[in-house]
């Protein structure tokens, strides 16, 4: 009998012993799967190992997320990528490779893909058929179902480390320069707010992580996010929100809009706005326009200055006064813009730091810091070159506030 066959009829078998009219613990099943494969003349002639694995993809299939679940705890993967029911993609190491696993049928998919917006309290289905989630792991999760996708329900699972990358692994990578990153960590002690932008996969949501382990230890700190996968470390007084969809019908959603609204009522000493996409960005201008220093946040745009175009367009979305007025208020809310790529060798950098220093003549004015120079591309095909500085931080008074003398940035 071929191995598919042979764990298709032991599933079968372990779900004939689960006893529907109550719940079952893990270990319960675990012992209900070793029973039928010990009973079961089929596995007599298995290898301890291949009954190990076995065992294991019955019970992933049963109570976890099936073929998934083996690249979900592997540490190596960086995302997953379901497309339909006959193509699965996994991505190591920036390599993108189809794997020969498939779900059994879409009938399964469907029950995993249920398992996974359950386990965060949110709602799939043919009337809300988009949602993002995210796994126990911290994994974030976005799901698009028929009718929208054509081709079956789509999964995309993007995998974040288990031990969140520190400034020291990205100095180590190149993808920083340790004068930079001295840099940076002297202007979020001093509670500058800074906004961190790049293109899908570049690694905003990383980098943000690692500038908060230079916020002091003993500040209150907030963060708001569509699908919690922020990792702060070592920061007791900490407050996480995370955004409501709205139930079967249509009432009790909660917005990054209600949530920024409230966190201004929760004496924060920052906050922390995950991701920026729409009206929300007005709200958490606002406070930062209001004595509420020291915020992050981050956004999608292909360099700095695409950035603050974005930033007008999604004020708009939130606001209905002028143009001019919304210029002034990005440019008086943000301080510093990092902005972060991926080149064509797969690695990721931080290719410009630019401090906004006010707004002229109907232009938000900019001022580059650090820029990445390009010099060349080594015989292994890597990029070469480094982040160099241009110009001297001109906004120094948050830096006096806070004890530190601006010479300490060189």
């Amino acid at each position: 009998m071929e191995y598919d066959e042979l764990r298709r009829q032991l599933k079968i078998k372990t779900q004939e012993k689960i006893d529907m009219r109550r719940d079952f613990s893990d270990e319960e099943v675990e012992e209900i799967i070793d029973e039928v494969i010990t009973t079961s003349a089929e596995t007599a002639l298995l290898k301890i190992k291949d009954r190990r694995k076995l065992r294991k993809e019955i019970f992933d299939s049963l109570r976890r997320l099936d073929v998934l679940q083996k690249f979900v705890d592997d540490p190596s993967v960086t995302e997953i990528m379901i497309n339909g029911l006959d193509h699965i993609f996994v991505e190591r190491a920036g390599e993108l490779k189809e794997i020969q696993e498939k779900f059994e049928s879409e009938e399964k998919l469907r029950d995993v893909i249920q398992q996974i917006v359950a386990g965060c309290n949110r709602v799939v289905n043919e009337s809300s058929p988009i949602v993002d989630a995210r796994l126990e792991n911290g994994s974030r999760v976005n799901i698009v179902m028929n009718p929208i996708a054509l081709n079956g329900p789509i999964i995309t699972i993007r995998r974040f480390p288990e031990n969140p990358i520190t400034m020291d692994e990205l100095i180590a990578k190149k993808s920083i320069t340790k004068a930079a990153a001295h840099f940076l960590e002297l202007l979020v002690k001093a509670k500058y707010n800074i906004f961190i932008s790049g293109g899908t996969g570049s690694g905003k949501t990383t980098f943000l992580n690692v500038l908060s382990e230079y916020i002091p230890k003993g500040e209150r700190v907030i963060t708001i996010e569509d699908s919690a996968e922020l990792q702060l470390q070592g920061i007791s007084n900490l407050v996480r929100l995370e955004t409501r969809n709205a139930n079967t019908e249509g009432c009790g959603e909660i917005t990054i809009r209600d949530l920024i609204k409230s966190s201004l009522r929760m004496r924060p000493d920052r906050i922390i706005v995950g991701e920026v996409r729409g009206a929300e960005c007005w709200d958490m201008i606002s406070g930062f326009n209001t004595g509420h220093s020291g915020g992050l946040s981050t956004g999608h745009a292909n360099s700095s200055k695409d950035m603050l175009g974005r930033l007008e367009n999604m004020v708009m979305m939130g606001a209905d006064i002028p143009l001019e007025a919304i210029k002034k208020q990005i440019a008086s809310g943000l301080e510093i813009i990092v902005h972060l790529g991926r080149l064509r060798d797969k690695s990721r950098k931080i290719l410009e730091i630019a401090e906004i220093l006010g707004y002229e003549n109907g232009e938000i004015i900019t001022s580059k810091l650090f820029e990445f120079t390009e010099t060349g591309t080594s015989l292994e095909g890597k990029v070469l070159g480094g982040l160099e500085k241009i110009n001297k931080l001109q906004n120094t008074g948050k830096l006096r506030l806070a004890g530190i003398l601006p010479s300490e940035l060189d």
